[in-house]
């Protein structure tokens, strides 16, 4: 099901640019050509808070991806609206800082 989930996130959102999700402490990361931009955990999608995400998704829940997070995101549903996908993304990937090299 998860696996599902993030294939569907994943074609959903590529035609915006290159998504890449990747496990992380029982979740997923999601990154939008390179910046982390959400989590998938529980089969939904948290995409993180920026200006735009706030302006456009400003009627979606905001809730916490998992217990003990610090951070509150927007649960993301809208999958099938593409016009709101690519201005969501180019206005988050402007606005999220680049993600830091591993040493």
């Amino acid at each position: 099901m998860v696996n599902e989930f993030n294939e569907y996130v994943r074609d959903c959102f590529s035609e915006a640019g290159d998504i890449v999700i990747k496990p992380m402490m029982g979740g997923y990361l999601v990154y939008y050509n390179g910046k982390l931009i959400g989590d998938v955990c529980g089969g939904e999608l948290f995409l993180k808070r920026t200006p735009t995400s706030d302006r456009l998704l400003a009627d979606s829940e905001l809730r916490y991806p998992y217990e003990e997070s610090k951070t509150l995101m927007h649960v993301f549903d809208s999958f099938d609206d593409k016009a709101l996908i690519q201005e969501l993304l180019e206005g988050m990937y402007s606005e999220l800082p680049a993600s830091k090299k591993k040493k």
